[in-house]
């Protein structure tokens, strides 16, 4: 049976406490072993995934459009919490207008090379900070075909909630994994095959036009932090520096506007569409 809570400071609901409050949340989740998940379809996407619940939340009015989530979680002894909506707004800093949130067990992180081993498209992102861009990434690697992403120490946390809903559930459906110290960790790329491109602005890139003709089989996008872009080392030591040319006066993009782009352009051709027999003279 769903459990009613009427206290916002009830401990057995912690794990929704302040999610509002960023700097808290993105310390305490990842020691805690958790992410939360917000609104039907995100936690959906997360269960297909097969990440495992720890609890849900939701008003009452939502026992029912989730029942067959309700009963699964009930079968599995996951509790599920119901509350008033001033309560649930007074425990997480929030009007929750979505449905319902989800605290999961965190998965844990694999190595780089389990990612790399069957990739044929990666994409980097150092020390990204902003979670709607790290989501935004995402959900452009999901759709246009990227195997895996890699995110340096610094990097803003893919399964933090806003991550998460930007996305659209994409941080589930896209492998992830971080990279540890960065960039030296640019070898274990090179030494799954890949040519590592670095996207940046600087004196003697190359266009993405003219190395879309020439693509390599293994390749690796580097995107930078916004403002400041890739670090000088991440720029020197790739094995090429791309740009993405652009109109008279406008001399940088978003880096989510960017990485779409490169993501496009730089995507490997379907299979079986290469160049067909020539033809024959008689």
């Amino acid at each position: 049976m769903p459990i009613e809570i009427t206290d916002p400071g009830d401990e057995r609901v912690r794990d929704y406490f302040a999610l509002t409050d960023v700097d808290l949340r993105t310390k305490v989740e990842p020691a805690r072993g958790l992410y939360l998940a917000e609104s039907e379809k995100v936690i959906r996407r997360a269960l297909g995934a097969g990440h495992r619940p720890r609890s849900f939340l939701m008003a009452r009015r939502w026992l029912t459009d989730l029942a067959d989530l309700v009963e699964q979680a009930e079968s599995q002894a996951v509790p599920v919490y119901v509350a008033a909506a001033a309560v649930i707004e007074a425990m997480t800093g929030f009007h929750l207008h979505r449905g319902a949130l989800a605290s999961m067990h965190r998965p844990t992180l694999v190595a780089p090379e389990v990612l790399l081993r069957n990739a044929s498209r990666v994409v980097i992102l150092e020390d990204i900070v902003d979670h709607t861009n790290v989501g935004a990434l995402f959900r452009s690697a999901a759709a246009l075909g990227v195997d895996a992403v890699l995110i340096t120490p610094r990097c803003a946390d893919p399964l933090y909630r806003r991550a998460v809903r930007v996305s659209m559930g994409a941080v589930f459906q896209v492998p992830w994994t971080r990279l540890d110290g960065w960039p030296g960790s640019l070898k274990v790329l090179r030494d799954n095959g890949f040519t590592v491109a670095a996207l940046a602005l600087a004196d003697g890139a190359t266009s993405l036009d003219d190395l879309v003709p020439a693509l390599p089989q293994r390749l690796a996008m580097v995107l930078g932090t916004e403002g400041d872009g890739l670090s000088r080392r991440a720029v020197r030591d790739a094995d090429l520096v791309v740009r993405i040319p652009m109109a008279p006066g406008v001399d940088s993009l978003n880096v989510a506007a960017a990485g779409a782009v490169a993501m496009w352009a730089l995507r490997p051709p379907p299979r079986g569409s290469g160049p067909g027999p020539a033809p024959e003279h008689g």
